[in-house]
Order: C-alpha cells, then sequence, then structure tokens
C-alpha cells in the first residue's frame, strides 16, 4: 500500500490493551483517511446508547494519504466520534505539527475506547504505543501539559495534543489543542477526550510510507508553492492572518452584531491592522506550509506569548457581543485556548447571556454581575464562570440549545444548528452559506462548504461551481452540495482549507502518492459518499429533516446595512438540495439507490432491511 500504512493502532483504555487494526487496501481506498476515515471507523464501532460520555464511545485520530509528503499544506489531522455537544456525528481538525508526527510514529490514525482508570496521556512513536500515568497533569493548562510532556519524554521530535481543564470537566464545547495555540475546537471532543481521562496524546517520528511515483509528487509540490505564494490571498493571510477578512464581512454583512440581530459596527477598533497597530505580531506556520497565517503576540503580558486570535473568536467576542476592546478579546482567546475551549460556542453563549439580560430573561443577581453590551470585561468573567463551572457559568457551558431551553425560550433563538453554535459568517449574508449551515454533516459549520468564498469569486470550474448573486436563492442547492462535497475532501486527504488548488492538481497528487486511479469526478464522489456516511450515523442517532434549518435569530431579516429587507428562501433550497443530494424528504436519510451507487451497502442494509 502506497502513501499510508493501512494500520490504526485500537486502544483499550480500560483494560490497557493495545491492538493492531489492518486496513485492506479496498477499505483504504474507498475512504481515504481523515475523517472521512474517522466516519467509517465510528460506524463499524458504532454506540447508540443515551450517555454522549459514556465509556463505550469510540473516538479516532486519523491523519490522511498527504500528510507526511513534500506537498504544502497538508500538515492537518482529524478527530471524529459522537458529539458531545450535539449528540449527531462530530468532527473537528487541527494542522500545526503533530499531524506530521502522528503520521511518522507509523500509523494512519488511532481508534480509542474505553476509560483508563486514572489519568492518563498516549505516547505514540516508532510503531508502537506506551500509555503513561498523567495524574500529575490532571488540571494543568495546555501550554503547562505540552511542556511538561517534552520534558519528561526528552524526545526532540515529540508533538503534543491535549485537553485543558474544559475537557477534564467535560464542558460540552471543550476542544483538542495542539502544538501551542492549534486547536480542533468544534463539536466538544475534547469533553469526550476527557470523560476517558485521557490528558493527551504524544507522537514523535519521522516514518514515511512509500509513495506511488516520488519525482512526479515533488514535482506537483514545487508547482503548489508556487502558485499558493502567487496567490494575492495568501498575501494577505501571511500579513494579518484570517482576520484580514474583518473589514470587507463587515462592508458584506457577513460579521454578525449582537446577537446575530444587527450587522453594522465599528469595526475598524478589531481588525488585522488594529492587532498589528496595538500589538507586536509575529506569524507562525503549520509544518510545510508557505503562507503562516497563525499569530502569535509577543508584548500582551510581560513573558507570556498568545496564540491568536483569529477571524472567529475576534468576532465571536467583539462584534457579536458589541465589544470594541481588542484587549478583551485578546484575553477571551487566551483562556479559551489555555484551557481548550471552542471560541466561537463559547463566544455565542455570552453573547446569547448578554441577549437575554437584554430582555430582562436574566437578571445581575443570576449571573453575578451586570451584563452591559460592549462590556469586555463582563466578557472574560463569564469565561471565568464557565471554566470554574460556577453559576451562570455552568449554564452558559451547555450550549446555547440547552440555555434556552434552561430558560424557557423559543429554540428559534438559539443560534445554532443541529445543537452546533453558529459560526462567524451570518447567513443572511450569502443565502448559500444558509443553505451550507443547514445542512452540513456536523451541524452549523463554515468550513464543510465554506460557500461564502464562491460568491466572493474562488469559483471551482471543474465542478461548475460558479459565483452568483450573493443574496439570492434562486439556483444555489445543487453548487452547494458539490461545494460542500469537494470541502469535505481537505478533511479527507488531509489538505488545509486555505489551498488554493484545483480538483485535478487534489487528483493527481493523490495518484501519484497512492497510485489510486482518482481524476476530479472520482474524487467529488469520495466526498459524496463521505458526506452521506456521516449523514447516516447522525441519522442513527435521531437526525431528520426537521434538523436542516436554520433558527430565525439567525435567518429572519435585519433592518440595516447591505443585506436590509432580505432572507433566504430556506424552503425551496432544502427541496433542490435534497433532489440533487438523493436524499428522501420524508425521513431526511439517504436513499438506498443513493448509498448503494455511493459503495455504503452495509448502510444500505442496516437502514433499509
Amino acid at each position: 500500500m502506497k502513501g499510508c500504512y493501512g494500520r490504526i493502532w485500537e486502544v483499550d483504555l480500560a483494560s490497557g490493551q493495545v491492538m493492531e487494526l489492518t486496513l485492506s487496501a479496498e477499505f483504504m481506498q474507498k475512504f481515504i483517511g481523515g475523517a472521512t476515515l474517522a466516519a467509517a471507523l465510528i460506524y463499524e464501532n458504532f454506540h447508540k446508547g443515551k450517555d454522549l460520555l459514556a465509556p463505550e464511545k469510540p473516538l479516532v485520530f486519523a491523519v490522511g494519504p498527504l500528510t507526511g509528503t513534500p506537498l504544502p499544506m497538508v500538515s492537518r489531522y482529524a478527530v471524529g466520534g459522537i458529539s458531545p455537544l450535539t449528540g449527531f456525528w462530530g468532527e473537528a481538525t487541527s494542522g500545526g505539527q503533530f499531524p506530521f508526527r502522528l503520521k511518522g510514529a507509523g500509523c494512519d490514525g488511532l481508534l480509542i475506547k474505553g476509560k483508563a482508570e486514572h489519568p492518563v496521556y498516549l505516547y505514540v512513536h516508532e510503531g508502537k504505543i506506551e500509555i503513561k500515568r498523567a495524574t500529575h497533569l490532571w488540571g494543568k493548562d495546555i501550554y503547562q501539559t505540552q511542556t511538561l510532556i517534552k520534558e519528561e519524554l526528552k524526545d526532540e521530535m515529540v508533538s503534543v495534543a491535549c485537553i485543558g481543564t474544559a475537557g477534564e470537566k467535560g464542558i460540552k464545547y471543550a476542544g483538542i489543542m495542539n502544538d501551542s495555540g492549534r486547536a480542533a475546537g468544534r463539536c466538544g471532543l475534547g469533553a469526550l477526550m476527557g470523560s476517558k481521562n485521557l490528558k493527551a496524546i504524544a507522537a514523535s517520528g519521522n516514518w514515511r510510507p512509500e509513495l506511488h511515483d516520488p519525482q512526479k509528487v515533488r514535482e506537483l509540490a514545487k508547482k503548489a508553492v508556487a502558485q499558493i505564494n502567487g496567490h494575492l490571498v495568501s498575501v494577505a493571510f501571511r500579513e494579518y492572518g484570517t482576520m484580514m477578512y474583518m473589514d470587507m464581512a463587515m462592508i458584506l454583512g457577513d460579521a454578525p452584531t449582537k446577537y446575530f440581530t444587527k450587522s453594522v459596527f465599528p469595526v475598524s477598533k478589531v481588525t488585522g491592522q488594529a492587532l498589528r497597530q496595538a500589538y507586536t505580531v509575529h506569524n507562525y506556520a503549520c509544518m510545510g506550509c508557505p503562507i503562516g497565517c497563525g499569530r502569535k503576540l509577543t508584548d500582551f503580558r510581560p513573558e507570556l506569548a498568545i496564540d491568536g486570535p483569529e477571524y472567529e473568536t475576534a468576532v465571536a467576542f467583539g462584534p457579536l457581543c458589541l465589544n470594541t476592546d481588542l484587549d478583551a478579546i485578546i484575553r477571551a482567546n487566551h483562556l479559551c485556548n489555555a484551557q481548550g475551549l471552542d471560541t466561537i460556542s463559547t463566544g455565542v453563549c455570552i453573547a446569547y447571556a448578554f441577549y437575554l439580560y437584554g430582555l430582562g430573561v436574566l437578571s445581575a443577581k443570576q449571573v453575578g454581575l451586570e451584563l452591559k453590551w460592549g462590556d469586555g470585561e463582563a466578557i472574560v468573567k463569564l469565561i471565568e464562570k464557565i471554566l470554574a463551572q460556577e453559576g451562570i457559568g455552568q449554564v452558559l457551558s451547555q450550549g446555547v440549545l440547552a440555555i434556552a431551553k434552561e430558560f424557557g425560550r423559543d429554540e428559534e433563538e438559539a443560534a445554532q444548528v443541529k445543537g452546533l453554535e453558529m459560526p462567524m459568517h451570518d447567513p443572511r449574508a450569502f443565502h448559500g452559506m444558509a443553505l451550507s449551515y443547514a445542512t452540513g454533516p456536523r451541524g452549523a459549520c463554515h468550513l464543510k462548504g465554506d460557500y461564502y468564498n464562491v460568491d466572493l469569486g474562488n469559483l471551482v470550474a471543474e465542478y461548475m461551481i460558479l459565483p452568483g448573486e450573493r443574496l439570492s436563492s434562486l439556483g444555489k442547492s445543487e453548487a452547494v452540495a458539490k461545494y460542500q462535497s469537494w470541502k469535505e475532501l481537505f478533511d479527507t486527504l488531509t489538505l488545509c482549507k486555505f489551498a488554493p488548488l484545483t480538483p485535478t492538481q487534489v487528483s493527481e497528487m493523490l495518484q501519484a502518492i497512492t497510485g489510486w486511479d482518482y481524476g476530479p469526478a472520482e474524487l467529488l464522489i469520495a466526498g459524496d459518499r463521505s458526506i452521506n456516511l456521516k449523514r447516516i450515523i447522525s441519522n442513527k442517532l435521531g437526525l431528520g429533516r426537521q434538523h436542516d434549518k436554520l433558527p430565525r435569530i439567525c435567518s429572519a431579516a435585519l433592518d440595516e446595512g447591505s443585506t436590509a429587507g432580505i432572507e433566504p428562501d430556506m424552503a425551496k433550497m432544502l427541496k433542490e438540495y435534497y433532489h440533487f443530494r438523493g436524499w428522501d424528504w420524508e425521513t431526511g436519510w439517504p436513499k438506498k439507490d443513493k448509498l448503494l451507487e455511493l459503495g455504503l451497502d452495509k448502510a444500505a442494509a442496516e437502514m433499509y432491511p
């Protein structure tokens, strides 16, 4: 087998047993790697119980065939499992050095089951796994944990993915952090990791599976690096990181404001330019990336280097809360990073608290402080309460849908899809994005089909995914579905979402690495297969068409900004989307013929006995 090992490690933390699982060439070619491989393994080890943090719930870490090769922007890994936050399929991805080291340790991924008797961490290296005691690490933040493990192992090559106290305490939107502040943030998989008493995974090694055509891979890598370096967006990312979009987002009505009820905000105070003017900002890159979109602030506090903030974080703690205090945004970001909280979900839950306070549903006595829109100090204090599981913080840590239920509010007021909090791209600004949110495999997700990029001019000509009128719902459904399948592949292969590559380039890369017969058409089918497999997992957990919707708080027309008076026609787009996908309108399940067409025969037999 070329480009991958066809091998994962199954770890039973309860018994301490480690077993090598061999995956067939047919299995690997069908599911490839990354988040799709994770979904295939979760499907094979499916556990339906209602306890979302039960020891039997499996957790998968996986890399893809592109990871560890000379190609640029391929140091990515995926984590998959049943989300403790949503109760449906959950996944998250991250970059850094950890993906290279995990693959360099000699495996395509880890399948983790059970709960250890006491806190442990895994040391994956040289084709083997050691389970090490981590009681001394429990209660440490992610920066302390990474440093202590590296000192303990005395391994210069080791990279660490770990949880902070948020994951230890089972906070529903706890993430997994690696290589300082890189985050596999969404869906609460840090809580699943913590429920297993698994503090960290330390990976080390420089093993590489054999490539099918090494010379071709080197040629493709050289061409891709030149293309990436010459791309205008790459220059902007290098200079300002993802915050470079802040100005444009506000002009387009794409940066949600005042808990999705406004779209106008003095954004100049919280842009990438403002960050550079106020602090000393250095950029850093994932292994093998020529861009370096990561931000590190070196003079925010003495002897403290801070990661970020990224665009999503800056909006969540900025415009979404009417906050112009850049210092408070940075502090909020650092608190979340250090203890392993998803900044998107945290920001949405806090903004909802401000919203409820403004309506009189919450009082200062209940909260423990006054919540006035724009109060950066209040944002930081609420994060501290969430992390301490103190008072209102315990309620806010359950997610925005649970908050609505706790206070007897209409669920249409909760900014989420399928229980996952809404990201910082307003669905009213790009109607294709609205549909992508409603139908995405893990809930509200700006990465599983970032369709705003298409309508901003980033077409995928080979699949006829072309820019259109962003404020129109006409003719969007087929293109949205195809674009979702295309971007799904990035988390499968694994490849950074910012890589400006074409389907032909990506298929040539995959063929040169593995020797598999994958052209652009076959790639898109693989993306379809992945989305439908994840859909079936969630269907088995109770997902239906009723979950494919946007809440009114995020779809009702606003009275200001460039989207004033406009809202997406969700009913029309969803009907067309289901038809194109081959999903049943009554059940929300993929039809049997569609599953068989995609080679998901076992799923077809189980769903349609």
